[in-house]
């Protein structure tokens, strides 16, 4: 009889649940309207999820290289801080200005934005790029442009005696110059190299300004990973 009764109790609840849940009407009260939120094709980026082949994986496998080598070829480190002021003494700029906003100046008061070591505090180098560090070296070669410039025409600078009889732009049609461009990236210059460089300084609004966008941008494509 107890059986029973248990019997009938759980049916009871079973109906008194159907009949309280066939009551509640669904709402969607939680999706916002079209096109407020949400995107469509000409508002999102179109990823192609078909994915690869087992064919097509294999084939970069081989030619790359698997990820774990990969990702040490193709890492970029950043120019260790005292690297980076052995770079501006051999372009011919002064790491040791103290004039305001000199090259220099940016190099020694950046310590700590390009991640220079805290070995007081056995803090090592930061080697990883950051923001406020691409950033002071970027600032730092658009302030060195001029000294660099200047070190071409030099023939006791460090530049010269690195880049012997090179030249950077020529002193009658301002455009670039192989040697110079060579001397600068550390990398024989290709036709692209001087096709930028010679634009850079026909887009700006006089020569100077041109000629000085031209060597900090060369400046941070060759040591950073721009």
């Amino acid at each position: 009889m107890k059986r029973f009764g248990y019997t009938l109790a759980i049916l009871a609840s079973s109906v008194l649940a159907s009949a309280c849940t066939d009551d509640l009407t669904p709402t969607d009260t939680n999706t916002p309207p079209p096109g407020s939120t949400s995107g469509d094709q000409s508002t999102t980026f179109d990823h192609d999820n078909s994915g690869i082949s087992p064919w097509e994986l294999l084939d970069r496998l081989t030619q790359e290289g698997p990820p774990r080598y990969t990702a040490h070829v193709h890492s970029c480190p950043k120019v260790r801080y005292r690297t980076l002021g052995a770079v501006l003494t051999s372009l011919g700029a002064n790491p040791a200005n103290t004039t305001s906003l000199s090259a220099g100046d940016l190099y020694t008061n950046g310590f700590t934005a390009l991640g220079g070591p805290n070995y007081a505090n056995r803090i090592r180098e930061n080697i990883g790029i950051t923001t406020s560090g691409a950033s002071r070296e970027f600032d730092i070669f658009a302030a060195a442009a001029d000294e660099v410039i200047a070190a071409f025409g030099d023939p006791t600078s460090a530049l010269m005696q690195r880049c012997p009889g090179a030249t950077l732009f020529d002193a009658t049609t301002n455009a670039c110059s192989p040697s110079g461009i060579t001397c600068i990236i550390g990398t024989p210059a290709t036709s692209r190299h001087l096709d930028y460089c010679n634009l850079t300084v026909t887009s700006a609004s006089d020569p100077t300004v041109g000629k000085r966008l031209a060597v900090a941008a060369m400046l941070a494509a060759a040591y950073t990973c721009e």
